[in-house]
């Protein structure tokens, strides 16, 4: 997951005009490529330069990212954190954890970087943390349930970030083509729609980042 939504060559275009990746998001970028299954989960240069230029705008003190993958968007994420920042992140898949510290470490962020392993519903009540920045990106008919559990833990102001809320364009199909994960995906961004304590925004950038904003608790 996910298909390139816009084509290839205004993709092109776009990351033509986009900062560089720095070495080590390079090399991350390759070795998840050769090496991982589906690696077209990898946020990738220009979503990932969207996400670390969000995060300079923010400049969070905590972030919680929900689906680690083999790191590149902790990484992207953390770069914005403050100099006391941390950025804690959750994964269910244990034989990548190493790989993705070794890229953490790499970009010197791994006194920024706090990695869990196990499922998310678990992890994220036992974190006793505010945080100024969430990053949902894991498995689509969690979204909702994600949502709710981290709603109040994320300070007024604060913003939480959904990936792939198109689902490869799955989500304007008739309710009865859609799969299950894009009817969930469809599902989360009505309740973000509905609540009336955010303020949003769904950028068509690469599978759709839904942008949230708390206003209230």
């Amino acid at each position: 997951m996910t298909t390139q939504l816009l084509s290839k060559s205004l993709n092109d275009y776009a990351e033509s005009f986009t900062t560089k990746e720095s070495p080590a998001l390079a090399r991350l970028n390759r070795e998840t490529h050769l090496k991982i299954d589906l690696p077209i989960m990898l946020s990738g240069h220009l979503q990932g330069a969207v996400l670390s230029m969000l995060s300079h705008m923010i400049k969070p003190r905590r972030v919680l990212e929900i689906g680690t993958y083999t790191g590149y968007s902790a990484i992207c994420l953390a770069q914005g954190l403050t100099d006391d920042g941390l950025l804690h992140t959750i994964d269910m898949n244990e034989e990548i954890e190493a790989m993705a510290f070794r890229y953490f470490c790499e970009a010197g962020l791994e006194k920024k970087i706090s990695q869990h392993i196990g499922k998310a519903a678990s992890i994220i009540p036992r974190l006793d943390e505010e945080f100024e920045l969430v990053f949902i990106d894991a498995d689509k008919q969690g979204y909702s349930q994600y949502y709710d559990l981290v709603f109040d833990k994320v300070c007024v102001g604060g913003y939480i970030l959904a990936d792939n809320v198109f689902y490869d364009g799955e989500v304007i199909l008739p309710e009865e083509d859609r799969s299950k994960n894009a009817k969930a995906i469809h599902d989360f961004n009505e309740k973000v729609k509905n609540d009336h304590r955010v303020e949003h925004v769904l950028l068509p950038i690469r599978d759709g980042i839904m942008m949230i904003r708390k206003m209230t608790t």
